[in-house]
């Protein structure tokens, strides 16, 4: 059978494939849809792939008469094994997702809308970002806000969900750009996270996991001044969710959430009000995953930074036991901040019983050998100021094994 040839410009300038849905963004280049979309939305580009011009609007204008001669090209060519591609599905368009969100306006219409607002969602990035810029964000928003809403309950085929659930879902659905995520955390001056918050204390299981998953992304752009505002409750129900387990997406980003907002000294006290130390050393006793292990770590560290922070970990029958136990056991990573809590122990906190405590949960053993084995410079250089901090109270014990002594800096 001879090769055939097809035209250069039925072909798609990212992938080399054939065009099935040509379209032609604001540069006036025409892509295929689905290359064109994974470009921008997937990998989140904001240029032309061919011009490197960057990119004034995200729409994309169907070239139907390319479409139609790269149909007729097939049609030609069926003799070939070519086949001719369908016309597809016009993509949802802004006046649609005007039309849907007026007409979720009316009580009676509310929940059927929203079922076809997370339908369209659902469909691609394309309609997530065009019910963005047409204002689903604000909409979804407006009822989660509304304390005087009624919300409803509807009965699902697993359950039962109520339009504060559904617009929930949806809105975590959309992937919101940086852009919409800031306007999300401006809203009515914070209001929004206040209405997350009650979300997380009395909502259902599944809507406490997308609040605290849309808090992660909210917080990854959200401004120093933001993070400051934080109230005592927000603290509290955050560390409820983790203490539940809901999920072990609503765990990580739990923990992600309290990582991003524990920077902040206020806010290291009002984790360790909230408890967090005491449901991270009980979820760190039976934790085997590599990165959720490390974020635990990590939020140790930083709330142990503060007094209250410490007082809670040595308040914990097993706070200095398991932290030392997580040493050469996660990562490097892991073990650096496990040495730098012992270190923020040691040095702030270290009375005669908790420095013998240290010596007798095998803590001083640990660290001889942290300074036998490749960890890391930093790692090695606190392990052995930890060690110099109490040499009179550890140097002559019979704790640590001879194998061992030899390391410890006398």
């Amino acid at each position: 059978m001879e090769e055939i040839q097809v035209p250069p410009y039925f072909i798609c300038p990212i992938s080399l494939e054939m065009m099935k849905d040509p379209v032609t963004i604001s540069t006036g280049i025409t892509y295929d849809r689905e290359n064109i979309e994974k470009w921008i939305f997937s990998a989140k580009n904001n240029t032309c792939p061919a011009t490197k011009q960057s990119l004034t609007c995200i729409e994309l204008t169907p070239n139907v008469t390319l479409r139609r001669f790269i149909q007729s090209w097939c049609t030609i060519n069926a003799s070939h094994g070519i086949e001719r591609f369908p016309t597809p599905k016009p993509p949802v368009s802004k006046p649609q997702i005007i039309k849907l969100l007026k007409e979720a306006k009316s009580p009676k219409m509310q929940m059927k809308s929203l079922k076809r607002l997370r339908s369209i969602a659902s469909e691609n990035d394309a309609n997530k970002r065009c019910m963005e810029s047409a204002g689903a964000m604000e909409f979804l928003a407006s009822i989660i806000n509304n304390n005087n809403n009624s919300n409803e309950v509807f009965e699902e085929e697993d359950g039962f969900m109520s339009t504060k659930d559904e617009a929930l879902s949806i809105l975590y659905q959309l992937k919101l750009s940086e852009n919409g995520l800031r306007s999300l955390i401006m809203s009515g001056n914070g209001a929004f996270i206040e209405s997350l918050t009650r979300v997380m204390q009395h909502g259902s299981y599944e809507s406490r996991a997308y609040a605290v998953m849309l808090m992660k992304d909210m917080f990854k752009v959200s401004t120093p001044t933001l993070l400051l505002s934080l109230k005592q409750e927000f603290f509290t129900q955050v560390v409820q969710v983790l203490r539940d387990e809901i999920s072990q997406k609503a765990m990580k980003a739990s923990l992600q959430v309290l990582v991003n907002v524990c920077p902040f000294g206020r806010n290291r006290v009002k984790a360790a009000e909230a408890g967090a130390i005491r449901v991270l050393v009980d979820l760190l006793l039976y934790s085997s995953e590599k990165r959720v292990c490390e974020f635990m770590l990590v939020l140790l560290d930083q709330i142990c930074q503060s007094a209250e922070g410490r007082a809670e970990l040595l308040n914990h029958p097993g706070g200095l036991a398991i932290v030392s136990k997580k040493i050469l056991r996660v990562s490097k990573v892991g073990s650096e901040r496990a040495i730098k809590i012992l270190h923020s122990i040691s040095k702030f906190s270290s009375t005669p019983s908790v420095v013998q405590e240290m010596l007798s949960l095998g803590v001083v053993a640990k660290l001889c050998l942290v300074l036998q084995v490749d960890c890391g410079s930093k790692a090695k250089e606190r392990a052995r100021e930890i060690l110099k901090f109490h040499v009179k109270a550890w140097k002559d014990s019979s704790c640590i094994p001879n194998n061992l002594l030899s390391s410890y800096p006398f």
